[in-house]
């Protein structure tokens, strides 16, 4: 029984080390997620600024596998390219190596219990404050003392569990001179991190374990785990890209080649990069603490790695290619950029939305083209085609609505910003207004359509001018909309452009009605004519209203992203 509690108490310490740092990683990036999409959305070709970015993101969230799953999730939202991608991923490698080093430091040989309680009472006022920024800054601190408080559990269970015991009865089977192994251990590390999926928890452990002088696990056995580890961390980006598109793919497949080319490079001269690390421990930084060999070993390791490859971005990038050849023809009517689902991290996964909007608002301006085209349509099976694909992209923006809802709708689970909330709202505005707009363009072909089936009288010269004119007005409307969709901090000229062709819009439908009224007196046309003339002319006029309702949403996302 006493067992079955410690080996509870060793998962739950694992646990709250875990959770410990998705708190920490949360409140940091709500706290620099604006600052965070600045980085990433200034992004180059620049492969040195890549990996510095990628050194930084994940020094800040304390993740590398939530780094390389945002950057999938960024080269699947058109975010960011291939290349880019590729540099991100190698610093990401370099900067997940903080963690070891702050347990290094003081993960224990400090009794942390003594200051992790206290934090903990200055991070709860502030996790009560109205203001998100202090909100952010008390779930960092929860999350720093939730994550060493872990380690001190952690630590406490194993001795309870008799870790060292066992490990040293298992490696007492094993050549500890052998480099099967070192091979052995470098295959561990990378299963035990795709079941925590968290290569900073398996570190922790590493760390741990090399810390109780278990015979059998020196520095060479400890540094071949965490080899393991790099190995291992490429799993969760590899699930992510799973159901993503194709360049995503390619971006964790690069992962996972670069992690394990590092590896198998370094295995050829492991044994004199692990003397070589050690004079330099003892020779150099004149340090005799074990857990600072190994953290120089990991870092080491890393950043040997990005040094030896960087300069093969575009080599990796054409084999990567290769390896996943792009689809002749993608899917045309699914979800471009967040069709996978996948939730890189609550702040950021915005950004794939605000992508798909952009996705959202070009598609219906390409079934508004399909209205514009079958307006001069004469052949009856030519109208049928024509109309059928109408009909097909008009299931797709109530498709996109609801997609697109739902990936709001986990994305506003998460734990978000006040600003990032009333975002998502605003978005949930758009996509609403927007499936509107395929809704009326449908109106449109509708009417077009029950004038063909219930009079053969066709429009006259001068009705089909003036619907013509109209939806001139009415594209010129949805080039507004794209652009302040995709661009809204230039609201000042596009808001007031827009405002002013919808006033155009108003004011041409009061005057093509008033001139149909008296057309169909003077008998230029019939009265059923007018109807299906005066209906499109109407929808058009609604057309136009749900747009500036899709461009206000987008200028109060800009403007509120500006205070904030």
């Amino acid at each position: 029984m006493e067992t079955i509690i410690n080996l509870l108490s060793l998962c739950g310490a694992l646990a709250l080390f875990l959770y410990g740092m998705k708190i920490m990683s949360e409140g940091l990036e709500k706290f620099a997620g604006s600052k965070l999409r600045a980085i990433l959305a200034a992004m180059t070709g620049n492969r040195v600024m890549g990996v510095l970015t990628g050194i930084l993101i994940t020094a800040i969230i304390q993740s590398s596998s939530a780094t390389t799953v945002m950057v999938v999730s960024f080269v699947n939202a058109g975010l960011m390219t291939l290349a880019q991608s590729i540099g991100v991923i190698m610093g990401a490698n370099i900067g997940t190596t903080v963690t070891a080093w702050i347990i290094s430091a003081i993960g224990f040989k400090v009794d942390i219990a003594a200051f992790a309680i206290p934090l903990l009472a200055i991070g709860m006022p502030l996790i009560f404050s109205n203001k998100s920024n202090r909100k952010s800054i008390g779930e960092f601190i929860f999350g720093f003392s939730f994550l060493f408080m872990g380690l001190v559990f952690l630590q406490q269970a194993a001795t309870d569990l008799n870790i060292g015991g066992i490990a040293t009865n298992i490696l007492a089977s094993v050549p500890s001179d052998s480099f099967f192994t070192i091979l052995l251990f470098v295959l561990v590390g990378a299963i035990v991190t795709m079941i925590v999926q968290a290569s900073a928890a398996t570190m922790a452990i590493t760390l741990m374990l090399f810390d109780m002088h278990i015979p059998g696990f020196g520095f060479e056995q400890a540094a071949a785990l965490a080899m393991g580890q790099n190995i291992g961390t490429t799993i969760t980006a590899f699930m992510a890209s799973l159901a993503a598109n194709t360049q995503a793919r390619r971006a964790a497949l690069a992962h996972m080649f670069f992690n394990v080319f590092g590896v198998v490079v370094v295995l050829f001269v492991f044994y004199p990069a692990c003397h070589l690390i050690s004079w330099f421990c003892t020779d150099v930084m004149y340090t005799n603490n074990d857990m600072y060999k190994l953290s120089t070993f990991h870092t080491a390791f890393n950043v040997f790695n990005t040094l030896l490859l960087i300069w093969f971005v575009p080599q990796i990038e054409n084999f990567v290619c290769k390896m996943l050849p792009q689809k002749e023809q993608d899917e045309e009517y699914r979800l471009r950029f967040i069709s996978a689902g996948l939730l890189s991290t609550a702040e950021l996964s915005i950004l794939e939305a605000k992508k798909e909007i952009n996705n959202f608002a070009e598609r219906c301006y390409k079934m508004f083209t399909l209205v514009v085209d079958i307006m001069n349509v004469e052949k009856d099976d030519d109208f049928t085609k024509k109309f059928s694909r109408i009909e097909k992209y008009e299931n797709i923006t109530d498709n996109m609505e609801v997609e697109i809802a739902n990936y709001l709708n986990k994305v506003s689970e998460g734990r978000l910003s006040d600003e990032s909330k009333g975002r998502i709202q605003r978005m949930m505005r758009q996509i609403d207004e927007l499936e509107s707009i395929g809704d009326s363009l449908y109106n449109l072909t509708r009417t077009l359509n029950r004038r063909r089936k219930n009079v053969k009288e066709p429009f006259t010269k001068s009705q089909m001018e003036h619907m013509h004119s109209m939806m001139t007005l009415v594209d010129s409307a949805l080039t507004e909309m794209i652009k302040m969709v995709a661009h809204p901090d230039a609201q000042g000229m596009s808001y007031t452009k827009s405002q002013n062709i919808e006033n155009e819009i108003n004011n041409y439908r009061s005057h093509l009605k008033g001139q149909n009224l008296t057309d169909v007196t003077n008998g230029v046309y019939s009265y059923q004519l007018g109807v299906y003339y005066t209906d499109f002319v109407n929808e058009c006029e609604k057309l136009g209203d749900y747009i500036i309702n899709v461009v206000q949403a987008a200028a109060e996302c800009s403007r509120h992203a500006q205070q904030s």
